[in-house]
């Protein structure tokens, strides 16, 4: 991720920032929630929200994959 790209990021979920580029949203999507998986992480309900547009919509073909935190 470019350092400008990053910076807009900032420490914004995916109800409020999005990659630009539509072939890495679905690839962060699959981060996202891989890492929200491992780490037993919550999620609020409008990134939950984002996050089911995505599953249902572009990324329905994502796998995610994820090892549990011990």
């Amino acid at each position: 991720m470019a350092a400008r790209t990053n910076r807009s990021k900032s420490d914004k979920d995916p109800a409020d920032w999005m990659p630009p580029s539509p072939e890495a949203q679905c690839r962060y999507v699959g981060e996202w929630v891989s890492t929200k998986l491992r780490w037993q992480l919550t999620a609020d309900d409008r990134e939950l929200e984002a996050l089911k547009v995505f599953a249902e919509g572009p990324c329905e073909d994502t796998i995610v994959r994820y090892t549990q935190a011990v």
